[in-house]
């Protein structure tokens, strides 16, 4: 049999010893599958000390991870360290110029410097996989670097937060506010004690910028990315958008245009018995629609210790199974200095429509005021209905429009704020139309 694959493990917490008890306990099964051994040889972390329930004796232990990918007696670094910046850039970077193959679960890391990484790699001539920076044990980066090689993509959406997803669905089946459903979230482990890289929709929006590369063949472009998080989702509008026929989810969503590349990450409203609206709790979901395949879905965890190690050690077994002198794929599915500049899409129609919801003063007039600032914009409205307000005098009303743009939505939005009846911050939310 080939000599043993050598990994270093740039990381223990939950994830890295994961892997760790993965890869010792599967030692056989992982042997027979790739035509090799797979040994954890160094190891990297904070402290030495401390009990993680794995045996590190016979493994060489670096305090530094800057030593482990320069010293280490490995062909394999794993990074797991986390952060767009040092130590995690410059670790990676080293072991890629020493002709070392990398794995990394660093979604800020490649959202920042993935082109980068990637020259590096091919100039090297090694490997640098990433399939657990994205959906977790989803294989989302194989589908679009690999299996979907030929096809035309034209829109690549979907769940890529756990976290999100949990709280958007504690408040819909458990009628619970957002508040509440956070901090039950932080005390599960799903949210961080600041959680505003999720929620924020940050998170969703760099992964998405990897999948809007592989899917399209362009640079990373992640400070192109509209952002919206979930803070203002409040149950109202759990309610309302049943009622309508619709469940709202956090959504990272990419197309091509005829004028360049759009990417979002937005609450969204998805009808009901769509296969995203039946994604609940911490699981993700992507969905790549294409020429030749059309439409696939992939659903599956998105988070966590034992999902996001099952992706790592895949891409550990794929760099195994390969033979010195391979030439090996590039990392973003294209090489690197092929990727096109990313060109953002200019502003147009949503053809879905959008969700608006006013707490307006229950006077007459108000219903004929907002029909009139809609159409002042050109917005046509498919639905308006009005209900009480919560324990109060003021009435929400509740328009479903059109095809529309976003800027038509929000000045006639702001043309209805000036008019000195609305009460509260409006609710904008798209609507998104989905195959399946």
């Amino acid at each position: 049999m080939t000599q043993a694959l050598k990994v270093g493990i740039a990381g223990l917490g939950t994830v890295g010893a994961a892997l760790f008890r993965a890869i010792v306990s599967r030692h056989k099964l992982l042997a027979d599958t790739c035509g090799r051994e797979i040994t954890v040889s160094a190891v990297c972390a904070r402290d030495k000390t401390r009990d993680r329930g794995i045996d590190l004796s016979g493994v060489e232990w670096f305090d530094d991870p800057a030593e482990l990918a320069r010293k280490g007696d490995i062909d394999v670094f794993v990074e797991l360290i986390g952060g767009e910046g040092d130590p995690a850039h410059s670790c990676v970077a080293a072991a890629l110029a020493r002709g070392i193959h990398v794995v990394t679960a660093n979604k800020a890391l490649l959202a920042r410097h993935g082109v980068e990484l990637a020259e590096v790699a091919e100039e090297a001539g090694v490997l640098l996989n990433f399939e657990a920076a994205v959906a977790g044990g989803i294989p989302v980066i194989k589908a679009l670097r690999e299996s979907l090689t030929g096809n035309s993509i034209s829109r690549v959406y979907g769940i890529l937060n756990g976290t999100c997803n949990y709280i958007l669905t504690r408040m819909q089946k458990e009628n619970m506010g957002f508040d509440e459903c956070l901090a039950e979230a932080q005390r599960l482990g799903y949210a961080e004690a600041d959680p505003t890289f999720d929620i924020g929709g940050f998170d969703t929006a760099h992964k998405l910028s990897i999948l809007t590369s592989l899917a399209f063949g362009t640079r990373i472009a992640s400070d192109e990315v509209y952002v919206e998080g979930i803070t203002n989702i409040s149950i109202e509008d759990i309610h309302a958008a049943e009622e309508l026929g619709y469940r709202i989810k956090l959504l990272g969503v990419a197309q091509r245009t005829s004028t360049g590349i759009e990417q979002r990450v937005h609450p969204t409203m998805v009808p009901l018995g769509s296969m995203i609206a039946e994604v609940d709790s911490v699981t993700n979901a992507v969905t790549i629609e294409a020429d030749i395949l059309g439409e696939l879905m992939l659903s599956g965890p998105g988070a966590g210790g034992d999902a996001t190690a099952s992706a790592v050690l895949g891409d550990i077994a794929d760099i195994a199974k390969s033979r010195p002198g391979h030439q090996h794929g590039p990392a973003l599915g294209r090489p690197a200095k092929y990727l096109e500049p990313y060109t953002q899409a200019q502003m147009r129609s949503h053809e879905g429509g959008y969700f608006i919801s006013l707490k307006v003063e229950d006077r007459v007039g108000v219903f004929a005021a907002i029909a009139a600032q809609m159409s002042k914009n050109g917005i046509s409205l498919e639905s308006i209905v009005q209900r009480p307000a919560n324990g109060s005098d003021l009435k929400t009303v509740i328009l479903v429009t059109h095809a529309t743009t976003e800027a038509s939505v929000r000045e006639a939005v702001e043309g209805v704020r000036g008019e000195g009846y609305v009460n509260g911050e409006p609710q904008v939310i798209r609507i998104e139309r989905t195959k399946q």
